[in-house]
């Protein structure tokens, strides 16, 4: 999958400004114009400027739903409707036709008991789809079918060319529908499906908050899963070109082509919904209430002044998300605070300097601020304050709704209005607000603001912070059974590097090499060694991996030096392979040499054949980083025997980095073959986690990883059985008694497996 040449980037075109509240929807109006529906209970309809075609000016406003709108439909001209028409659902359970010659509302369509989450139009009939698990058809006014077609709240209708609809749901489904019967379910994402698409010629595109995109071939098998947002994926749309585009609670509109993710274009709030236009633009509806287009025509791009003006806007919705130490980085008084002398000595002060915030102290005998440092965000009161979606928050609770729906996490800070947080959290999870004083009261009771305990014991196992968990759940927020800490989804990377560390080792290599008269010819030329600089800064700006190039010759020279560097001097350069896995184009670049010249195994048989423990370290972690990118996947199940050959004597090094490494990568070949349904793979790896949770020496870390890959690929996988006849019981009992709650907590959780069955 070689990135495009001739992909251009997405640039701002136009800002369509008027809502007073979240865009939530949008629609393509075939008369070259465009609906918004928006939480501010209205609908927009937007129509290009005439004199300057670059521009949409807001022509007409819809009133007439009472509570927010979301999904809209157009219906193209006829006899009754000569200008069109546009369908639409809202939170008030009401689908409305209005007449788009008027702007007037024609038709209500009432039967829906809860929020209308789609609509389609299916010949003259209206579809729709709600929060109630129903779909509905209807003609004119009239309900003329009703079926539930999910367990579970539907979240999206859409109807494809050749007639049959396909519906998303909480249940973590798509389904196909001929009529109400239902022809096939798609299964595969771990958590709500929330937009769909049509892929022209190709199939479907699901978008889910379990963070991914797939694109489904009607029979069922999935062709792409298009992985990067960090959030909740609120929708999805392709064009006949072949590019998709996606909108998640990440607040990042992303445009992925064959699969991968080609720009990722930043907003100041969360992505609701993305739609193609025509010719290509796109257009996103966003949180901060302000729809915008997106082009590649060059003629059409913004003038600068505008785009400064975004970018501005951008950096300053991005200044109010940061914290430093547990405070708002937009709160902290600016230098001049430090004009005013302090009061006692040690005083201490943090004040803004740019984006940093910077502690000063008070010298009473100099009569002076001293300068201590940057604030970095340390743990207050001994807490690591909880992070969701890349944002710190005094609290982030775990939500179990019941009904087999998955474990929902509810951010919270003390400073915000508990009721606007309720709100604001059952529209992002699509909820009913009729349970708005239910979850009201209780974040009052897990802040501990009516004076409720909180379960501080938690910690997540992976970062080791806290976490909090409710501990009375209130009556119909029931808690079941549930594992804490299996099934794993998802792949675990190292991505933290030290580049000066590492270059400089480099460089003191090459001076080595450089003195030895044998090994010269092996030495860096001075150009060679900016090449290797010019990939660790690019390595560095983690900010536009999406967009950031490597050129082929640096790429080469780095593998050129795995090949032919000593052995004991290869660690720091394989150090470096491994960040450029991480890396969309290094990746790329990767795979090409890999496929022509199997470098990764020749790496790895060149690494074991003399095994020192940096080497083993740097490229375990190496291989590690693989899962990270689903172009390997094939790859690392094809040379899984290989792998854990080359690797085996890991699991008992007396290094306890390496032990980590080697039970990370056990973990995640666990995760991919399981996802893959490879019951040979998954009995092998369950014997080298196995291995590791027997031993008796391990580093709790290690131990912790492969109790998890057990226990998921016993829950998840096809190796319950083969678990049992090895024994896992007495290996989970073993672990239960171990002095680290997490590996104890794992250790239940197998327990409680064993029991099942």
């Amino acid at each position: 999958m070689a990135m495009d040449i001739d992909f251009s980037e997405y640039r701002l075109r136009c800002q369509l400004r008027g809502h007073e509240d979240d865009v939530r929807g949008i629609c393509v109006c075939d008369n070259g114009g465009i609906a918004t529906s928006s939480r501010d209970r209205t609908i927009r309809l937007w129509s290009l400027d005439q004199p300057k075609d670059t521009a949409y000016t807001s022509s007409k406003i819809l009133l007439g739903h009472t509570s927010f709108v979301g999904p809209l439909a157009w219906i193209p001209p006829n006899e009754q409707f000569p200008e069109g028409a546009l369908i639409s659902g809202g939170m008030d359970t009401l689908v409305l036709v209005w007449d788009l010659a008027t702007g007037e509302k024609v038709q209500t369509l009432k039967g829906h008991k809860m929020q209308v989450t789609g609509v389609a139009l299916d010949g003259s009939d209206i579809i729709s789809s709600s929060v109630d698990c129903t779909l509905r058809r209807w003609k004119g006014e009239h309900q003329s079918e009703v079926w539930e077609a999910h367990k579970a709240p539907i979240q999206v209708v859409r109807r494809l060319d050749s007639g049959e609809l396909i519906t998303g749901s909480s249940d973590s489904t798509v389904k196909l529908w001929k009529g109400s019967t239902c022809i096939h379910t798609f299964s595969g994402h771990t958590d709500t499906v929330r937009g769909l698409a049509i892929m022209p010629g190709l199939g479907i595109l699901s978008a889910s908050h379990d963070g991914s995109i797939r694109l489904w071939a009607l029979t069922g098998e999935v062709l792409l899963e298009m992985v990067g947002h960090t959030a909740i994926v609120y929708s999805v749309d392709a064009n006949t070109s072949g590019l998709v585009v996606s909108g998640s609670e990440d607040g990042l509109a992303k445009i992925w082509k064959d699969g991968v993710c080609v720009q990722s274009i930043e907003h100041p709030g969360c992505v609701w919904d993305v739609k193609f236009l025509e010719n290509g633009d796109i257009v996103t509806a966003c949180s901060d209430g302000v729809a915008r287009v997106w082009t590649v025509h060059e003629d059409k791009i913004a003038e600068a002044l505008e785009l400064e003006s975004y970018t501005s806007l951008l950096s300053q919705y991005k200044g109010s998300r940061k914290r430093v130490g547990g405070l708002k980085l937009e709160e902290l008084p600016g230098l001049e605070a430090l004009q005013v002398p302090g009061t006692k000595d040690g005083q201490t002060l943090i004040v803004r300097e740019g984006d940093n915030g910077v502690a000063y102290a008070w010298n009473m005998k100099e009569q002076q601020w001293d300068k201590i440092g940057e604030v970095i965000d340390g743990p207050d009161d001994g807490m690591k304050r909880p992070v969701l979606d890349g944002v710190q928050y005094d609290y982030v609770f775990d939500v179990d709704i019941g009904d087999g729906e998955p474990i929902r996490k509810l951010p919270y800070n003390r400073s915000d209005n508990v009721y606007d947080t309720a709100d604001k959290w059952l529209l992002k999870e699509n909820l009913p607000l009729s349970y708005r004083q239910q979850v009201v009261e209780f974040i009052l009771q897990n802040s501990g603001q009516k004076d409720f305990m909180l379960d501080s014991s938690f910690r997540d196992p992976y970062t080791g912070a806290s976490a909090y968990v409710p501990g009375q759940p209130s009556k119909s927020v029931a808690s079941k059974p549930t594992f804490k800490h299996i099934p794993k989804k998802g792949m675990l990377v190292f991505d933290a590097a030290q580049f000066d560390g590492i270059l400089k080792k480099i460089s003191e290599f090459n001076s080595a090499l450089r003195s030895d008269p044998g090994q010269q010819s092996l030495s860096l030329s001075e150009a060679e060694t900016e090449r290797l600089s010019a990939i660790a800064k690019i390595l560095k700006d983690t900010s536009h991996y999406h967009s950031s190039r490597f050129s082929d010759d640096g790429i080469s020279l780095l593998l050129k030096l795995l090949k032919s560097w000593p052995v004991s001097m290869m660690f720091p350069v394989i150090d470096v392979l491994r960040m450029v896995i991480l890396h969309p184009d290094g990746s790329t670049h990767l795979k090409r040499a890999d496929d022509e010249n199997d470098t990764f195994m020749e790496l790895i048989r060149k690494v074991t054949s003399s095994p020192l423990p940096p080497n083993l370290l740097t490229s375990i972690r190496a291989v590690v980083n693989l899962f990270k990118n689903s172009g390997y996947h094939l790859w690392l199940q094809k040379h899984r025997v290989e792998v854990f050959d080359a690797f085996a004597s890991c699991y008992s090094s007396s290094n306890k980095n390496v032990q980590v490494s080697y039970s990370t990568l056990v973990l995640n070949y666990a995760v991919l073959l399981i996802e893959k349904k490879d019951d040979e793979g998954q009995a092998h790896v369950l014997s080298a986690a196995l291995e590791i949770a027997e031993g008796e020496t391990l580093e709790v870390d290690a131990k912790y990883r492969a109790l998890v890959a057990i226990g998921s690929l016993m829950l998840e996988g096809s190796v319950k059985k083969i678990a049992l006849d090895f024994d896992v019981g007495s290996v989970a009992k073993l672990a239960k008694a171990s002095k680290d709650s997490k590996v104890s907590e794992v250790a239940n959780d197998i327990e409680t497996l064993i029991k099942q069955s």
